[in-house]
């Protein structure tokens, strides 16, 4: 039996979960950019059967659903995004902390750059690398 379909060929949406709620609730509430760890850290207290696999699978239904989205900069852990419109960051490279730039997106960017023959490109992310007002004002 095939899973559900909306209208145009795309899945019914998922059924609410209070887990994914809560993962949605918790990264909206801070501009840290966390990790799957660190929810999980937070949640298990309030759900001690949750194990990590299922912190992963709704993770990745709300960044299916557009709800969030992943960082990754290079390093181990994807970093976790509620903020979904297009913005930039700033990553210290001493401590790891990730910033959102009140910046515009810069739209022209994209008519400035001439993508190999065949491709096309959907969208753009542009981090600054640096060190943080907390790493500089460290003696």
């Amino acid at each position: 039996m095939s899973a559900p379909r909306q209208k145009h060929g795309k899945k019914a949406p998922y059924r609410r979960s209070r887990q994914r709620d809560r993962i949605l609730t918790l990264l909206r509430s801070t501009d840290s950019h966390p990790t799957a760890n660190w929810l999980y850290a937070r949640l298990r207290k309030e759900f001690p059967d949750l194990s990590m696999g299922t912190v992963y699978r709704n993770i990745g239904i709300l960044v299916e659903q557009g709800l969030i989205s992943r960082i990754a900069f290079g390093s181990t852990f994807d970093r976790l995004d509620a903020k979904v419109a297009p913005h930039y960051h700033f990553i210290c490279e001493q401590c790891g902390a990730i910033h959102d730039l009140d910046v515009a997106p810069n739209k022209d960017i994209l008519g400035r750059i001439s993508p190999p023959k065949g491709f096309e490109v959907r969208r753009h992310e542009i981090e600054l690398y640096g060190l943080c007002a907390k790493c500089t004002a460290r003696p």
